[in-house]
């Protein structure tokens, strides 16, 4: 039998790889579900740590998850509890949970090898834990590896104000002339051939005058929604409202944002708001994490598709405006989407207070390129402001009318 190259790790099994991997996730969430507190960036140094330990026994595993997960002595009982319940104590569990449904039968010689394969070695540690998903906004693997997130049911009182919200929009949001002429009474210009047309029909007598004219219809709407950990108890009402706009409105689209860009909008088309809510869970998965809002702006504005969706249309953007970091990427990317859009509006939970004032950096800076700046916490202060029909504007803040 020839003997294996030590240096060429064996293929893992796919079907270990789906097992672990899904293991892991349900030991996350059943540690949120228990009401241990795991955000994204806890998710994040969890995930990175078993990346930089390479655990190959429960105690390593167990440890890495203690050192960067909990972080209050009443964290530990509810950890250790779902620990064991997932993985047994630290002294006799096993880190990989299922075998393989069908085992390849022993050959002579492989006693050595089944030996040393109880547990996956450092490196197929990593393997199992590594799984990546492009093209719907979502990247989950160690470098964002976050979990999804329920947003409740709607309450009947909640759905009495979206229908409110809805039959206010139509006359809310901003209208456009079209650059198409329309037949109609009002003369802004004569049409011509309908004038011809009826001419015809009386020996070439002009007897009245036919006219057509540019109608208005409503603009386009982008909404932008703040997921992030600071907008936790706002975020659901903030999806309510724009599932309200999507069933109300034409030529709507609606990102999330938090530490990555989402594009929501055929997930929120359900007509039940609630259902809509739920098929957020495998897409959201950076709710209540980090604030990212100058990478999701700037990314926002790389499609093409996008920006020309937001050329003259209104721009809603639900956030408190609390940027991590370098603020630099959010200034200029709220720049050039002021420029875009016909109106910028910024609904912020924090300017509900009558003393609120935009002193944090990010904001300070792009609150000049707003049209409006208003506080928006629910969806009773979300109507509120649909009857003002986006146009509270503080006088502290001018907007610089200078477009692309």
């Amino acid at each position: 039998m020839p003997t294996a190259d030590p240096g060429v790790r064996a293929p893992v099994d796919p079907r270990l790889v789906a097992r672990t991997r899904d293991h892991l996730a349900a030991f996350l969430r059943a540690l949120h579900d228990a009401g241990l507190s795991v955000p994204a960036t806890k998710q994040r140094d969890f995930h990175a740590g078993i990346e930089a330990v390479a655990p190959s026994t429960p105690g390593q595993l167990y440890w890495v998850g203690v050192a960067t997960i909990v972080t209050s002595e009443s964290g530990h009982p509810v950890f250790d509890e779902v620990f064991r319940r997932f993985f047994g104590s630290p002294e006799d569990a096993v880190l990989v949970v299922d075998e393989p449904a069908e085992a390849p039968e022993k050959q002579d010689g492989d006693e050595d090898e089944e030996e040393q394969g109880s547990a996956p070695a450092g490196d197929e540690v990593e393997d199992l834990l590594v799984t990546e998903t492009s093209g719907s906004g979502l990247r989950a693997g160690l470098g964002s590896p976050e979990l999804p997130k329920r947003f409740g049911r709607t309450s009947a009182s909640a759905h009495a104000v979206m229908r409110e919200i809805a039959a206010e929009l139509p006359r809310a949001v901003p209208r456009a002339r079209s650059r198409r002429h329309r037949p109609g009474r009002r003369r802004h210009r004569v049409d011509l051939r309908a004038v011809y047309l009826e001419s015809r029909r009386t020996q070439g007598e002009i007897v009245r005058l036919r006219w057509r004219h540019r109608p208005t219809q409503p603009r386009r709407v982008l909404v932008l929604i703040d997921v992030s950990g600071s907008m936790k108890q706002h975020s659901p009402d903030h999806l309510r409202f724009a599932h309200t706009v999507l069933a109300t409105c034409s030529g709507v689209e609606v990102f999330t944002f938090g530490t990555r860009l989402t594009r929501v909008t055929a997930a929120l088309r359900h007509r039940d708001v609630d259902e809509a809510l739920d098929s957020l869970a495998p897409l959201v998965l950076d709710a209540d994490g980090g604030t990212l809002i100058g990478e999701s702006l700037t990314e926002l504005l790389a499609d093409p598709h996008v920006v020309t969706m937001a050329r003259g249309a209104l721009v809603l953007v639900l956030s408190d405006g609390l940027e991590r970091g370098d603020c630099t990427a959010m200034i200029g990317a709220v720049g050039r989407l002021s420029r875009l859009a016909h109106q910028l509006t910024w609904w912020s939970p924090l300017a509900c207070d009558p003393a609120y004032r935009p002193l944090t950096r990010g904001m300070a800076a792009v609150v000049g390129d707003l049209d409006a700046l208003a506080g928006v916490r629910d969806l009773e202060t979300a109507l509120a402001q649909v009857r003002s029909s986006f146009s509270h504007a503080p006088a502290h803040h001018p907007r610089r009318r200078n477009h692309d």
